[in-house]
C-alpha cells in the first residue's frame, strides 16, 4: 500500500491509467458529511467531486453498469444516488465510482485488456449473495473481460480477528467461519477471495490491503466499535 496524507493507493494499479484509492478516518465522507470533505479528498486524486457516482447500498447483490447519464448521481445527496445497488461497473473515462464503508468490504476490479473498472460494497449479506461473482460475470458477459486478466483489490474491512457473529451464520456460510474460545468469527476476506477464484480470477491477481477497521479504529471508521457515530470511508475508482 502507498499512503499520501488521507489517501491510500494499491501499488499494483499505479502503472495503469486509473484511480483506485480509499480514505481513512481523517475525513468523514458519508452522505451526511459536509461536501467540502469530499471535495478535499477527491481534489487530491484529480477528481471533480460533482461527477461522483454513488449507490444507496441496501446490502444486496445488484451491480449497475454506469453510463454517461449516471454522472453525478449521489455526488451531492443520497436522494439521487442509484437505488437498489451495491456495485458499479464502467468502461467510461472520467466517471468516478464510489462506495462507502465502516466495516464492510470494498472491492476494486480492473481489467487492463478492456480498460473496465468495477467497485463493489460487500457486508455479510452481499457476500452471502455473492455480489462480487455477479460483478465478474457482468465484466465477462457485457465487456468481454477474461477473468484471468482481471485484477482485484480489497479495501479496509473488519476482519476475522474481530468480526464476531452468532451461530445462525452457519446456515449462511459453509466456509469462512472461524471458531475461537467458543466464539464464532466471520472472515469476509476469505469468503470473497474464494468467490473471486471460483469466478476465474487468479490468486496472484487478488491484492489485500490487510487493514482491519476494528483493530485499527484509530485510523479507520468501524461501525462495530462506534455505532451510529461512525463516519464513512470512501473507496473510489475511475478510468483516466
Amino acid at each position: 500500500m502507498i499512503k499520501r496524507k488521507s489517501a491510500y493507493f494499491f501499488e499494483r494499479f499505479n502503472k495503469f491509467p486509473i484511480v483506485a484509492s480509499f480514505s481513512d478516518r481523517s475525513l468523514d465522507l458519508s452522505f451526511e458529511a459536509k461536501h467540502k470533505n469530499r471535495k478535499k479528498f477527491l481534489d487530491k486524486l484529480g477528481i471533480n467531486y460533482r461527477n461522483l457516482v454513488c449507490v444507496k447500498q441496501p446490502h444486496k447483490s445488484k451491480v449497475v453498469v454506469v453510463a454517461e447519464s449516471h454522472r453525478g448521481k449521489g455526488a451531492l445527496t443520497r436522494k439521487n444516488a442509484i437505488a437498489g445497488s451495491d456495485g458499479l461497473i464502467t468502461n467510461k473515462r472520467d466517471i468516478p465510482l464510489a462506495v462507502f464503508t465502516a466495516d464492510c468490504l470494498s472491492m476494486f476490479l480492473f481489467c487492463p485488456k478492456t480498460k473496465t473498472i468495477g467497485l463493489v460494497h460487500a457486508g455479510w449479506r452481499g457476500s452471502k449473495e455473492e455480489i462480487v461473482k455477479k460483478a465478474v460475470l457482468i465484466l465477462k458477459q457485457k465487456f468481454e473481460c477474461k477473468p484471468k486478466d482481471i485484477i482485484a483489490a480489497f479495501g479496509p474491512a473488519i476482519r476475522s480477528c474481530c468480526y464476531e457473529v452468532g451461530g445462525e451464520f452457519k446456515k449462511h456460510f459453509g466456509k469462512g467461519l472461524k471458531k475461537r474460545d467458543n466464539k464464532l468469527f466471520l472472515d469476509l476476506i476469505s469468503i470473497n477471495k474464494n468467490q473471486l477464484v471460483s469466478a476465474g480470477i487468479k490468486r496472484p491477481n487478488i491484492i489485500d490491503s490487510k487493514i482491519c477497521t476494528s483493530c485499527q479504529n484509530t485510523k479507520f471508521f468501524s461501525y462495530r466499535k462506534e455505532g451510529d457515530n461512525a463516519g464513512r470511508m470512501m473507496s473510489v475508482a475511475m478510468i483516466k
